[in-house]
């Protein structure tokens, strides 16, 4: 739960009058930055909803068959929006069979050509994402957005700093925080010259730092949805580290009302990260939280191979339980006795616990089934009980 509070120093720029707000998020103060809210589909962002964890898509949009199924593997992983590459008219008239398979709101990436924009929200995209420095000029812009006002649906201006405009590249000399701001702030002035106001913004870098900035620069001036994410960030590893340090900034000071994690990888990973980044700055929570040991000269079992099969076994588990995988009774139930439920291994054999109190031994070849089945256990018996609280 959270209370609301209006902080009456207000931020004035030429383009926004942004009030800021102190939201408390179970106990802990963290300051909010006001947004106004859109609806992309049925999905609420800015205001006070939620932040909204969003992936892409990696495969050929035009085929339909392995664009859906991955899309429901992001769906499964809690995935909330999605977006799809749109680079030719057969992507983007594949948009409208895609749409009526999935059940989360879609969204068509458009670079320069305006009518492949046109094509996307006539087939049904819920929004689109366009950089208007390279949609084809001021006319065609007011193409695309009258036909997303008609279509009543968002627009996300997205600039990150491999497509700045060349004179703002030029004045700044190199694809610096400012100039990120700059192009963004010159974008939505365009947008709303036309009437429109129904966006969301990202400005991105590659480099976290100038990330952190520019998002930074542009929080006080404009109250729009922000979209966070660090580009071309990098593997499993470089990139959930960048993505971690800068989305995580950023949502600590406030700042943030969707993101996307960037991985050369399966996006069903950058959905998990996501999660895991909400879930460490207790924004939200989903699925079980892991915590296991990082195994010593104690350690006489395979606790690696423990971790990896239980978090796989419990990938399809919503509720939000603490799990603690230990590899020894130093590491078990006492220092794991805030965990909803956990395990530590010894020689041969293992216990299940339950809040730091012994529940069972069991052999260790079985400790990962009992495991499981404790946890799907719970899970029901939450359920139930929530469907009480519910009836009630």
């Amino acid at each position: 739960m959270f209370f609301i509070e209006v902080d009456k120093r207000a931020v004035f720029s030429n383009y926004a009058f942004v009030f800021r707000y102190l939201i408390v998020f179970k106990g802990k103060n963290m300051r909010r930055r006001y947004s106004r809210q859109i609806m992309v589909g049925p999905v609420a962002i800015g205001g006070d909803a939620p932040v909204v964890v969003q992936s892409m898509t990696n495969t050929f949009t035009r085929d339909v068959g392995s664009t859906v199924r991955q899309i429901h593997r992001l769906e499964k992983a809690g995935c909330e929006v999605v977006r799809v590459a749109v680079p030719d008219p057969a992507s983007a008239e594949a948009i409208k069979a895609i749409r009526k398979k999935i059940q989360i709101p879609l969204i068509a990436d458009i670079h320069f050509d305006y009518r492949l924009a046109l094509a996307a929200i006539k087939a049904g995209a819920d929004g689109i994402r366009i950089n208007p420095g390279n949609i084809g000029g001021v006319k065609k812009l007011a193409e695309v957005v009258t036909a997303a006002k008609d279509a009543g649906i968002a627009m996300r201006i997205g600039v990150n700093s491999g497509s700045l405009e060349k004179d703002i590249l030029k004045k700044h000399r190199s694809p610096t925080a400012p100039a990120l701001a700059e192009s963004a702030l010159r974008n939505i002035e365009r947008v709303e010259g036309l009437g429109f106001g129904n966006i969301k913004v990202s400005l991105k870098s590659s480099d976290v730092r100038t990330t952190v900035d520019a998002y930074r620069e542009l929080a006080g001036k404009v109250d729009y949805p922000l979209h966070l994410g660090v580009t071309e960030a990098g593997g499993l590893y470089a990139g959930t580290v960048k993505s971690s340090i800068g989305i995580g900034i950023l949502l600590y000071e406030g700042i943030g009302d969707t993101l996307r994690v960037s991985l050369t990888r399966d996006p069903v990973e950058e959905v998990r990260v996501g999660y895991e980044i909400l879930r460490a700055l207790g924004l939200r929570q989903r699925g079980p939280e892991i915590i296991s040991c990082p195994t010593c000269g104690r350690c006489e079992i395979n606790l690696f191979s423990l971790v990896d099969k239980v978090e796989k076994r419990i990938s399809h588990i919503t509720t939000p339980f603490k799990v603690a995988i230990m590899g020894c009774v130093v590491n078990g139930p006492g220092e794991a006795k805030e965990a909803d439920i956990g395990m530590a291994g010894g020689r041969g054999v293992g216990i299940i616990f339950r809040h730091g109190k012994l529940l069972k031994k069991v052999k260790e070849a079985e400790l990962v089934d009992t495991l499981v089945e404790e946890i799907e256990t719970m899970e029901a018996g939450y359920y139930t009980q929530k469907g009480k609280e519910n009836a009630i």
